[in-house]
Order: C-alpha cells, then sequence, then structure tokens
C-alpha cells in the first residue's frame, strides 16, 4: 500500500473503498472498460434524474449549457482548444468518423500496424468494400524497438509512393490493445508530417493513462476513451480534431441536426430544429447526435477533481499504476518461470499495462497447444477466469506464444498479481491436458 501524504488517500486496496468495485473480485483488467469512483457515479445519476426531470429543456435547450464545461475541463487537461474537443461514445466511433469523411480516390492506401484494435481493421475491410482504398498492413513482432517500428512507418510511406500510390491516412496507437504495449506514437506523428500522410491516433488507452501533449505533437485526429483509465463513465471518448482540420469532418457519425449541407442551387436550406452553438460547425456536428445518454460526457469535472483532490494528481496516479503493472508482471513471470514482454530500451512498458508470457507451448507434441487451437485455449482460459476464479486479465496469441495482460491501476497490489500466477499456473496446466478442447 502506497500512501499520498497530500491528501492521505492510500493506493492499493484502501483506494477500493472510493470505487464500487465487489470486495471479492481480483480486478487486474481495468484497461477493457475502466471502472469509477462513487463520486462520479453520484455525479452521473444528477444529471440523468436531471433530464428525466424536464427532458425537453433538457435536451433542446440546455446541451451547450452542460457539454461546453465538460469540454473546457479535458481541453484544458490536455492543453488544447475546447473548440478542437467534442466528445463521442467511443474510440471506434472516431475511427469509424474519420475514416468516413476521408473522402478517397484511386491510389489511396489507409496505413496501420499488424496490432490495429480488431474493430478498427474491420473498419478498414469496409471501407475496401465501397471506396476505391487500399490498405496496407505493417507487421509488428514483439519486443520490438521504437526506433524500428518508426522506420517501418515511414519505410512503407515511401515505397507505396515509389509505386505511385498515396497513404492517405496512417492509423496507429499510443498504447496497443494486445499485446499492451506503449508505442512511439509521437515519433509516429512527427513521420506522418514529413511525408504529408494524415494521422489518425488510436489513443482508446491515453487519457489518464500516459502524459500527452496533444498541443505539441499536433497529430491530424485524435481520439481516446476517457471511460478507460480517467475514471469517467463508459461510454465516453475524447475526439481531438485541430482547427485546420475541422473541413475534412464534414458529419458526425451517425449524421444529426448540426449536419449542413453544401448550398445546392434551387433547394432550400436544410432546418436544425434545435439551437446552434455558435462556437464552431465541427463543435455543433457533435452536440446532439441523436437521443442517448450524455450523462457520461458531463462526469468530466467530477472525474478530474477525484484524480486531483483524492489520488494526488496525474503524476502520482500514473507512477502507482506503472510500478504495479511492471513490477506485478515481473512478479507473475517469475512464478510462471517465463518472462514479460520488453524491448532493450524497456519503452514497452512505459505505461500501465504488461504483458506475461505463459508457460504454454505452440506446437504438435504431448501437452502442447496446436496453433489452430490456439483462440480457443484463450477462449477457455478467459472463461474460466471469471466462473471459477472471479477475476480476469485476458489472455491472447502473439507472435507463436501465449501470453496475458495486466493491467496497473491504484486499488491493486502486488498480492493481486500473485493470486493471478497461481490461478494461470492451474489453468496452463489444465491446457496442457486438453480441457480447452473438451468445450
Amino acid at each position: 500500500m502506497t500512501n499520498d501524504k497530500e491528501t492521505g488517500s492510500p493506493f492499493g486496496h484502501a483506494m477500493r473503498s472510493h470505487f464500487l468495485l465487489d470486495p471479492s473480485y481480483i480486478p487486474l483488467n481495468h484497461g477493457s472498460f475502466g471502472t469509477y469512483p462513487k463520486v462520479v457515479r453520484d455525479r452521473l445519476r444528477y444529471f440523468q434524474d436531471l433530464s428525466e426531470s424536464r427532458p425537453d429543456d433538457f435536451f433542446r435547450f440546455n446541451l451547450a449549457r452542460f457539454l461546453d464545461p465538460a469540454r473546457s475541463a479535458i481541453a484544458d487537461f490536455l492543453g488544447v482548444d475546447a473548440k478542437e474537443c467534442v466528445f463521442l461514445p467511443n474510440a471506434t466511433t472516431g475511427i469509424n468518423t474519420v475514416l468516413r469523411s476521408l473522402v478517397f480516390e484511386e491510389g489511396d492506401v489507409i496505413v496501420y500496424f499488424s496490432t490495429i484494435y480488431g474493430a478498427c481493421e474491420k473498419t478498414v475491410e469496409y471501407l475496401k468494400e465501397t471506396t476505391p482504398v487500399k490498405s496496407a498492413k505493417i507487421p509488428l513482432s514483439y519486443p520490438l524497438g521504437d526506433d524500428e517500428v518508426v522506420a517501418r512507418l515511414q519505410d512503407k510511406i515511401k515505397a507505396l509512393r515509389s509505386e505511385g500510390r498515396r497513404a492517405r491516412v496512417a492509423i496507429f496507437d499510443t498504447v496497443s490493445s494486445l499485446p499492451g504495449v506503449r508505442l512511439p506514437w509521437e515519433r509516429l506523428v512527427k513521420v506522418c508530417q514529413e511525408e504529408g500522410t494524415l494521422s489518425m491516433v488510436d489513443g482508446a488507452h491515453a487519457v489518464g493513462h500516459i502524459r500527452l501533449d496533444l498541443g505539441q505533437v499536433q497529430p491530424d485526429f485524435f481520439v481516446s476513451n476517457c471511460h478507460k483509465w480517467l475514471y469517467v463513465p463508459r461510454g465516453c471518448a475524447l475526439f481531438y480534431v485541430p482547427e485546420k482540420n475541422h473541413h475534412l469532418i464534414r458529419s458526425s457519425i451517425p449524421t444529426s441536426h448540426g449536419y449542413e449541407p453544401f448550398p445546392v442551387e434551387g433547394q432550400e436550406q436544410m432546418f436544425n430544429p434545435l439551437p446552434v452553438n455558435e462556437e464552431n460547425y465541427f463543435v455543433n456536428l457533435f452536440q446532439f447526435v441523436g437521443t442517448m445518454d450524455i450523462g457520461p460526457y458531463l462526469c468530466m469535472e467530477e472525474a478530474l477533481k477525484f484524480r486531483r483532490e483524492i489520488c494526488g494528481g496525474e503524476d502520482k496516479i500514473m507512477a502507482y499504476c506503472e510500478k504495479m503493472s511492471t513490477e506485478g508482471g515481473k512478479k507473475v513471470a517469475e512464478i510462471l518461470g517465463t518472462e514479460i514482454m520488453e524491448n532493450d530500451e524497456k519503452t514497452l512498458t512505459k505505461c500501465c499495462l504488461t504483458n506475461v508470457k505463459l508457460p504454454l507451448q505452440i506446437g504438435d507434441g504431448p501437452g502442447q497447444v496446436k496453433k489452430g487451437d490456439a483462440f480457443a485455449a484463450c477462449a477457455w482460459m478467459a472463461q474460466t477466469l471469471i466462473t471459477e476464479h472471479n477475476t480476469f486479465a485476458p489472455p491472447f496469441f502473439h507472435d507463436g506464444f501465449l501470453w496475458v495482460r495486466f493491467s496497473g491501476q491504484i486499488y491493486v497490489e502486488i498480492d493481486d498479481f500473485v493470486a493471478a500466477a497461481e490461478i494461470y499456473k492451474e489453468l496452463c496446466s489444465r491446457v496442457e491436458k486438453g480441457a480447452h478442447l473438451k468445450r
């Protein structure tokens, strides 16, 4: 347990009193869905009750009054202008908003790494079916150094140009999902700037997780879930687009009342039945995107207040979470007799996620997992973690090995990782005996 002397709020198991977690649950997968404190829950309920008390007043006439302070709070937190920030339900929506807004021509290519989030890759595949765009996937097999990752992106963009094609946009993570590793995303943005390629940064694991300086780095598009690491309720994501690129985002997804079609001679201007946010077109596009619960968006100020006043600020939160994930991951690897995923520069674990290799061999021999059964083994372990052990840390297959990803968070301690290691040792033993094939 670590005590914050300034605030008197202890990190570790004592911090769980601030959250809604089941006392018997071992929460080692904060990275997938996050969770939020009770005070943020109370704020969420306040806005939900307010919207129910006078629905028309809330949705028709007060959206800007409620949303603008929340946008300003996250903008100040990230050091950017509020008129460049809007809210979406999740990061996947942001990726779709950008890719479906761009007008692709013959010869255009979407470039991305093989560790892209699955839903985003499927979006690329869909666009290949419906537009002239093609794709180029860059393989990444970890552990890998940052220089190599940067070089592979730059080399791919140049290779496409030499073929007479254009890397229209590159998609890459701040911290990828599986494996959970930090990418040199700032340097990747710079490569895009140098090569004339739009940068679409998937920061699903970014806000509240790693230090960000969007104003300095200036990606062309950036989206980050706030419900994962910032203690905001699901679903809430920041969508940041610098003003210079606002003209590229013509519509929200789905298209709603904020959209303004280009003038067409002889066609009447379409009417917006809701009050217009006078700030700018981009903000107005996303102010009302169909009837939905915007309560999570409006909890931004309360979540940031909790992080400042109860947790002691961003440096303390991030330092503890990174320490837990790294030291906890190393402890798990020690118990399992394996290793964590790390490169020579020690940059992969400069975040709050750590990946540990599982003591399972891929092959056709006795006790080995056939490559074609690797995903079945992962699915069985994932389900068994919940049903039999009341915990979760996602197993996955990467580059010929089975791994497990752990999340550090202010409410966990090393003992939680030790318990998970013993559980995984048992599960791996059962997999060696074919338990995953008996489903």
